[in-house]
């Protein structure tokens, strides 16, 4: 992590911790749905470029094995 993204995420936790308790938890409860909604939206878009990979026939299917096969064999 950056030194500056380091004390921005100091900072926004030394603010955290002065706030009280019951605004914590809202807080809390509010980043974490958020946090949420983005992995959401992220499996929604890497979903749907898998979905068009196998349509245009770009997509690979095979056994784990198959998948450990390729990647070793990438340079």
């Amino acid at each position: 992590m950056s030194k500056v993204r380091a004390s921005l995420l100091q900072q926004a936790l030394d603010v955290f911790e002065q706030m009280p308790l019951d605004e914590q938890e809202t807080l809390a409860g509010l980043v974490q749905r958020r946090v949420s909604d983005r992995r959401r939206a992220q499996l929604a878009r890497d979903a749907r470029t898998a979905l068009r990979a196998a349509r245009e026939g770009r997509a690979k299917y095979g056994t784990i094995d198959d998948l450990e096969r390729d990647l070793l064999a990438e340079p």
